[in-house]
């Protein structure tokens, strides 16, 4: 492993962590130990789930590049391998885990970006120590037939690829099962405009942020801004005619939170770095019922306001679920 490393791979670490660290039980459905496609290089169509891989290299996973027949080689590689949807159907919410990938990562389901770590040149950045845990939406899935796996990966020096880890499908078991997740990849942008917060706004040129996860993800230390995020989705219709609560975890340090263009809830306890206890505070917002959009997509905009320290929206969950569910979690 590498000796030297930055300290974005701490964060990184502790956003692996984070995601997973309000007790909840995982059960592995689908191992993907064993053969995977390989292919030296980079091209953004090997994401595709229709793209021709049949002449590629077989590779197994885990295990080091190096030791699999690529002795020496840095620098971009990509990995496929597909999986029979029908296995994982009767589940709720499915995790992929990929373990432990050096140095950094893409991930796409069926040509759908899910997860990422660290920062692919020219502004490199390690996560060869974080274990990459990512949800699938499940309209990614398709869950009658063939799904494809994509890893596009960047390594520099010594060992390279998916290293390790007990790499599969999980579901997850928990109460907050009942509602739906929004973990994942967020748009994100630094600054402020008014329009930012609206449905109707246009962010396809922002850039793309883990959820939850430290600004230091982004490769910059210190934030002491103000910084937007954005959501959007479809809602789950077994939600309809629910009283339901939008819960984002924990955010660094003062945040507005708008559901299509409207506030839904903000917490700022008005106090200085070092005497803020902000950044501890569960956000959990309750969703007027009239502001849902059940036949379109909606949109979830989080403006947030850094005053020192770390940054961002760092710790789960992150989802919408019944106000009930919510009630037991935060007691």
């Amino acid at each position: 492993m590498h000796s030297a490393r930055y300290i974005s791979t701490i964060c990184l670490l502790l956003f692996s962590a984070s995601v997973f660290s309000q007790g909840r039980n995982m059960q592995k459905v689908v191992s993907l130990r064993g053969s995977w496609k390989f292919h030296i290089g980079d091209n953004m169509d090997w994401a595709k789930p229709k793209y021709d891989d049949s002449q590629w290299e077989t590779i197994y996973a885990p295990s080091e590049w190096e030791s699999e027949g690529f002795n020496g080689y840095d620098g971009y590689a990509w990995y496929r391998k597909k999986f029979d949807g029908s296995e994982v159907a009767r589940f709720n919410n499915i995790y992929l885990n990929l373990g432990y990938i050096d140095d950094v990562d893409q991930v796409f389901v069926n040509g759908h970006l899910v997860g990422f770590f660290g920062s692919f040149p020219p502004h490199f950045s390690t996560a060869y120590n974080a274990k990459r845990w990512y949800y699938i939406p499940t309209e990614f899935l398709n869950l009658k037939g063939d799904n494809v796996i994509s890893v596009r990966i960047f390594d520099t020096i010594h060992s390279g690829g998916i290293v390790s880890g007990d790499i599969g499908l999980f579901a997850s078991w928990s109460s907050l099962d009942q509602g739906m997740r929004l973990e994942g990849v967020w748009k994100f942008a630094e600054g402020y405009e008014s329009q930012w917060k609206l449905a109707n706004f246009d962010d396809k040129k922002w850039g793309v942020i883990m959820v939850p996860g430290f600004l230091h993800t982004k490769g910059k230390k210190h934030w002491e801004s103000t910084f937007y995020y954005r959501k959007h989705f479809k809602m789950d219709a077994k939600l309809k005619d629910k009283p339901l609560v939008l819960l984002l975890g924990k955010i660094d340090d003062f945040d507005k939170v708008y559901l299509n263009g409207k506030l839904i809830g903000a917490t700022n306890d008005g106090r200085p770095l070092g005497q803020s206890h902000s950044w501890e505070t569960y956000r959990d917002y309750p969703i007027p019922p009239e502001l849902i959009n059940w036949e379109g997509e909606n949109v979830i905009s989080v403006e947030v306001t850094d005053i020192g320290g770390n940054a961002g929206i760092y710790e789960g969950p992150v989802g919408i679920f019944p106000a009930e569910i919510i009630d037991k979690f935060l007691r």
